[in-house]
C-alpha cells in the first residue's frame, strides 16, 4: 500500500471526491471556498469552477455537460461550459443556521443529500432526495451533520451518518420509489479521540470505507459492520473517500486545510491535499450520473 499526494491546492474544506468513469476524470470540491475541481487520475489537466455559495456535494448529470450541486442554500445546476449556476430548490428557506452537505446518486439517477447545522450542535438537518424530474422529497429529519451517503453494490441498502451521533446507519432502500425504511446501527464510531464519521464509499466486495475526520483514519467495515482494516493518514482532517482511476483501484482521499470551528485541531504541511492510496487489493463501484 502506498499513499501519495495527487494535488496540493490547499482546499480549505476539501470534500466529495467523485470519479466519473465515462470522462475518466476525478472531481472534488472545496466546500468553504465554493469551488469544483476536475483532474486526470494522476492530478494533471486541473480545471476549476467557482460557485456562489458554500458547496456540500455534487453529481455529474447524464449528458456529462454539467452537474447538480448542493449549495448552502439549495440544490442548483452547474453548467460546465458556461459556469452558470441556477437554483432548482431551496428545501430550507430562511434556515440560515443550516446548509446542504454530503450527497450521492443512486442507481436510478436520483441525488440523495442532507443538510447540517453550521455549528455542528443542533439536530436541525434533514435528508433529501432530488429526483431526475427535479421533484424534492424528505427522507429523514433530526440530523446534526449529514455525511457519508452510499449504497451497497446491489443498491438495496443505503448507508448514512449523522457525524456526531457516533454511528453509521443502514436503511432498507426501495429502488423503485427511492424511499428508506428500517433505520438501524450499521457500526459505531469511537468519538472519544475527537474524531467522527465523515464521507464514505463502498467497494466491489460490499465493504464500506469511511473517513474519520479529526482522527486521521480511514476505516473499512465488512457488510455486517465489523471493522476489517484501518489506515493511518498523514493528516488528521481527512474528509471523504472515493475509488477511481482507470481500474477503479485507487482510493482518493480529500482533506481540509482549515478546521471549520475553533475547537477542531490543525494539521501539518500536507493539510488540504488530495491523496491517492494504491495497492489496496480492492476495487470500487462506478458512481452513477444524475438523471433518468
Amino acid at each position: 500500500m502506498k499513499i501519495d499526494v495527487v494535488v496540493d491546492v490547499k482546499t480549505t474544506l476539501g470534500e466529495g471526491p467523485l470519479w466519473d468513469v465515462d470522462q475518466q476524470r476525478l472531481y472534488w470540491i472545496d466546500s468553504f471556498d465554493g469551488r469544483v475541481f476536475r483532474a486526470t487520475h494522476d492530478g494533471r489537466e486541473i480545471r476549476s469552477w467557482d460557485v456562489p455559495q458554500k458547496i456540500g456535494s455534487m453529481a455529474i448529470r447524464k449528458d456529462g455537460q454539467g452537474a447538480i450541486v448542493s449549495l448552502a442554500r439549495g440544490f442548483h445546476t452547474l453548467d460546465f461550459r458556461t459556469g452558470d449556476v441556477e437554483l432548482i430548490h431551496d428545501p430550507e428557506p430562511g434556515r440560515n443556521e443550516n446548509r446542504l452537505n454530503d450527497g450521492k446518486v443512486d442507481k436510478q439517477g436520483r441525488f440523495i443529500a442532507g443538510s447540517m447545522d453550521t455549528e455542528e450542535s443542533g439536530p436541525n438537518g434533514a435528508l433529501y432526495r432530488l429526483d431526475p424530474d427535479f421533484t424534492l422529497h424528505t427522507l429523514d429529519t433530526g440530523i446534526i451533520v449529514s455525511n457519508g451517503p452510499c449504497w451497497s453494490p446491489d443498491g438495496d441498502t443505503f448507508y448514512f451518518a449523522d457525524s456526531w451521533s457516533g454511528e453509521i446507519w443502514a436503511y432498507d432502500y426501495d429502488q423503485t420509489t427511492g424511499s428508506v425504511s428500517n433505520r438501524r446501527t450499521f457500526t459505531t464510531i469511537d468519538t472519544s479521540r475527537g474524531g467522527a464519521a465523515d464521507g464514505s464509499t463502498v467497494d466491489a466486495e460490499g465493504c464500506l470505507w469511511n473517513a474519520q475526520v479529526y482522527d486521521g483514519k480511514l476505516m473499512r467495515y465488512t457488510p455486517d459492520g465489523k471493522l476489517d482494516r484501518e489506515i493511518e493518514m498523514p493528516v488528521k482532517k481527512v474528509t471523504s473517500v472515493a475509488f477511481g482511476g482507470p481500474d477503479l483501484d485507487t482510493l482518493y482521499v480529500t482533506s481540509m486545510a482549515k478546521p471549520p470551528l475553533p475547537r477542531f485541531p490543525g494539521d501539518g504541511v500536507l493539510r488540504g491535499s488530495l491523496f491517492a492510496i494504491t495497492g489496496l487489493g480492492v476495487t470500487g463501484v462506478p458512481e452513477p450520473r444524475f438523471g433518468a
